[in-house]
């Protein structure tokens, strides 16, 4: 085997690897693995990668004995066959990290470690030549991606290593070897694959077993107590902890909040000292103190440490998509930049274009360890290969290399505000595009964000589309993998914004989207969806867009299945017409409809006696429509006492499902589990489980809707989600109220006591129910409960902040992972889906991609 990775490292050493078919920068030095996971199979992309210039791959053994293979293996392509890629992809990583003689930093735990990995990056760069994780890229993929960056130029690296079960760190540990680690803290996060928090500790600290030095917080004690444990079965490795105990090496006495951030007084080597952080959040002021500890042990003096670290700012771990002025779309993306990262960026622009041109806005490149002359004429053909149409850049040294840069429209500048000086001349020039900002953290691109973003309502909701996309892979693991997925995309997506959820649902081949109106699936199509959808509930005076748009009806009723027949007899008429002035498909193709049965919902739906007429009048529309799909909606799926209810439902829609498919001919999809039922009968599904009378087919497709976005409607497996929004707005006004006076309107709200009160720019306008008035409703300010005081106005409320340490801007959190919308729900006794849907449209949404 060492021979063998010895062989194939040899092949493929200074190539670039890659295991996403969408990053392909230079095909001709790229190495493609072609790995097969649950929902996407490498193996798919070989093909056409091969035809884009790709010439090296690595691929499993079945694949291999295939035809596809055969016909692809030419002389100049290489095929390097192994059993399992992501093992062979991890074992040569280890390999060239081994070539390399160089302090490497470890960094572990359950939070933190992109944080401290990214400020560590800063803080280290004047002095060294760094090499660190792209992003959060700390995963069994994502690390060794991020080991196989190390070459000849770097002096120090930074890894991450992230676990969720046993036996993961062992191979991380063997592929980052690291001289110095840090165990940041312990949390819950992945409780769920361990059988005890003992393990999970246990677990991560095999990433120190070569080590010389471990840093870690004393205060933590478990990780004290475990550490001390491990430390006698490895006694070469030094511990370095820091904590408010005196037995710290770096002790903290006090810390105090000043206006630029905290004041802390420490002991170190029997010194006492006095330094400032610009943080005063508790979570950042332990990041800074991981930080600190690590300067102080690599023989950093105080004083520079200092001066470093009061460099430091707020780390945004995410791309965020953002409306921008003049009909644009910005991806805000300034944290850092470096050719690992730019590249995850294009990609993520790609995957949620909605305009017609791309816009990169591109600071120097500071920490990507290659030559200038290099580096530039890289960015050049990875910009041109994923079709960037302007280019701006910022720096004196991108400036230099412009003429590598083949877009038609680029412009440079040697400071950030020389740009934003000429755009405020120009703005007009941007319009109707996609456009990335990404730069280094030292160019403050944070001012061309604002710049170009447009004004919005202090109210925004955060929509994290990795989350989305977890609970997406939830529900899928719960069915067999032929089972098709329709998601519900109505009403705003729930809340969370039509587009670029479909954009993201699209990506990851999910079978079908579901609108409730005409217009929903119409702005879907216009903003680039192909996927096919179906409309809920569509009216006649639209029968026309539906074919124009090639959007499904939903049919449930004979008027209505008469009506849209009767409209098709026209159009087959008024074909030449209709065709010269609309986008019509194909009148020869058959118009595809979905038929609703009601088995117990009574809500709508063709219902049992309907059954012979409607058998008779599908073979007379036979040569008109295609019925793709039938289905019911279960009445009590998110309900245990309604099981036996649920299953007669279920064996009704079979047998009404058997008659319509006898009189048809052909087996059309059937669906009938929602979010609920996908959980509930999930043996149902897969078929662990059988019910008389309940076809088989009955998991044809199912219909995920609340459940996507984070609310498990049965209250089963609701720690299996992740929440996918937040809402938050500010802090308009801070107030102080005599004991006896009243607040807002109708003076509902009565200060029992001298009373601080902040209103807070939400109101029912926005979605924020009026029923929360007079402190059934509550908020989040600097992690603190506030009551809502007085009635819930149009466009803001007011709450009660008497004890609670704020001032006004400060961010207010209405709901998210810490204040879910099932706890609002319970407030004011109605749904999650309410609390979901009623966030209007004028809030502004933001994506965000970890």
């Amino acid at each position: 085997m060492k021979n063998e990775i010895e062989n194939i490292y040899t092949q493929i050493a200074d190539k670039q690897l890659v295991i996403d078919s969408r990053q392909i920068v230079h095909p001709e030095n790229t190495v493609f693995f072609a790995i097969k996971g649950k929902h996407h199979n490498g193996h798919d992309y070989v093909a056409a990668l091969q035809r884009q210039g790709v010439r090296y791959f690595v691929v499993e053994t079945y694949f291999a004995h295939t035809p596809l293979f055969a016909s692809l293996s030419q002389e100049n392509t290489h095929f390097i066959v192994v059993d399992n890629a992501i093992a062979t992809l991890q074992t040569l990583a280890a390999f060239h990290r081994k070539q390399f003689n160089l302090p490497v930093i470890g960094i572990t735990g359950s939070n933190g470690k992109t944080i401290i990995k990214e400020w560590l990056g800063q803080l280290l760069a004047a002095d060294y030549q760094v090499v660190k994780s792209p992003k959060s890229y700390n995963s069994q993929i994502g690390v060794p991606l991020s080991v196989w960056q190390l070459n000849r130029k770097h002096e120090i690296a930074i890894f991450e290593a992230g676990i969720s079960k046993p036996t993961e760190m062992q191979k991380l540990q063997q592929m980052i070897l690291p001289d110095i680690g840090i165990f940041t803290n312990i949390g819950t996060a992945h409780d769920e694959g361990f059988a005890s928090r003992q393990e999970k500790i246990a677990e991560k600290l095999q990433l120190f077993t070569e080590s010389s030095l471990v840093i870690y917080c004393l205060d933590h004690q478990e990780i004290e107590e475990n550490l001390q444990l491990w430390q006698q079965k490895h006694p070469s490795v030094m511990l370095f902890s820091w904590g408010y105990s005196p037995l710290a090496d770096l002790q903290i006495l006090s810390k105090t909040k000043t206006t630029r951030g905290t004041l802390l007084k420490i002991v170190f080597k029997n010194l006492q000292n006095s330094l400032e952080i610009p943080f005063a959040d508790t979570i950042f002021i332990e990041n800074s103190l991981h930080c600190l500890a690590l300067l102080l042990a690599l023989g950093f003096e105080l004083s520079k440490a200092e001066q470093l670290l009061q460099h430091l700012k707020p780390v945004k771990m995410r791309l965020e998509l953002k409306g921008g002025i003049n009909d644009c779309l910005l991806i805000d993306d300034t944290y850092n930049n470096d050719l690992a990262g730019l590249t995850v960026a294009l990609n993520f622009l790609q995957q949620h274009k909605q305009k017609p041109k791309n816009t990169v806005i591109l600071s120097d490149m500071l920490e990507s360890g290659n030559n200038a002359e290099e580096l530039y004429p890289k960015i050049a053909y990875l910009l041109e290969s994923q079709q960037i149409d302007k280019i701006i850049g910022i720096g004196s040294e991108i400036s230099q290399y412009a003429e590598v840069f083949g877009q038609k429209e680029k412009y440079f500048f040697e400071h950030t505000h020389n740009f934003i000086e000429s755009f405020g001349k120009q703005a007009s020039t941007f319009s109707h595009e996609n456009i990335l900002i990404k730069g280094a953290r030292n160019f403050g691109f944070e001012l061309i964000v604002k710049q170009l973003q447009a004004k919005i309502h202090g109210t925004v909701l955060e929509i994290n589309l990795e989350a989305l996309l977890h609970n997406l892979n939830f529900y899928r693991s719960l069915l067999k993998p032929e089972t098709k997925m329709m998601v519900m995309v109505k009403a705003f997506a729930y809340g969370s914004g039509s587009f670029e959820v479909a954009k993201l649902l699209e990506y990851q081949k999910v079978d079908y989207l579901a609108v409730a109106y005409t217009d929903e699936g119409i702005a879907l199509r216009e903003n680039g969806i192909t996927l096919p959808i179906m409309v809920m509930n569509p009216s006649p005076e639209v029968f026309d867009k539906l074919l124009q748009y090639d959007l499904e009806p939903e049919l449930y009723s004979f008027g209505i299945l008469e009506s849209f027949a009767d409209y098709l007899m026209k159009a087959h008429r008024l074909k030449p017409m209709l065709q010269e002035i609309r986008r019509l498909k194909p009148m020869l193709q058959k118009a595809k409809i979905h038929l609703k049965l009601d088995t117990g919902m009574h809500r709508l739906g063709f219902e049992e006696q309907d059954l012979p007429k409607l058998a008779e009048l599908l073979q007379i529309l036979a040569t008109q429509i295609e019925v793709v799909s039938v289905f019911t909606h279960l009445a009590g799926a998110d309900g245990s006492e309604f099981e036996d209810f649920s299953l007669l439902q279920l064996q009704k829609f079979s047998y009404f499902a058997d008659q319509i498919e006898s009189s048809l001919g052909y087996a059309p999809i059937r669906h009938a589990c929602n979010s609920a039922a996908i959980v509930r009968f999930k043996d149902l599904l897969t078929g662990a489980k059988k019910v008389e009378g309940i076809a088989a087919s009955i998991n044809n497709m199912v219909r995920l809707g609340i459940g996507l976005y984070g609310v498990e409607a049965n209250g089963l497996l609701q720690e299996k989600l992740r929440p996918i929004g937040t809402l938050k707005t500010i802090i308009s006004q801070i107030k102080q109220v005599k004991q006896g006076e009243t607040v807002g309107y109708s003076r509902k709200g009565k200060a029992e006591k001298d009373t601080t009160i902040a209103t807070i720019a939400i109101g029912y306008a926005d979605g924020f129910n009026r029923k929360f008035s007079n402190g059934k409703g509550k908020v989040l300010i600097n992690n603190q409960l506030a009551p809502i005081i007085g009635n819930v106005c149009m466009d803001m409320c007011m709450v009660d902040i008497t004890n609670i340490a704020a001032e006004e801007g400060d961010e207010v959190i209405i709901f998210s992972k810490d204040l879910p919308i099932s706890v609002l729900a319970e407030q004011i006794g109605t749904i999650p889906y309410e609390i979901l849907t009623a966030v209007g449209e004028r809030v502004k949404r933001v994506f965000l991609s970890e």
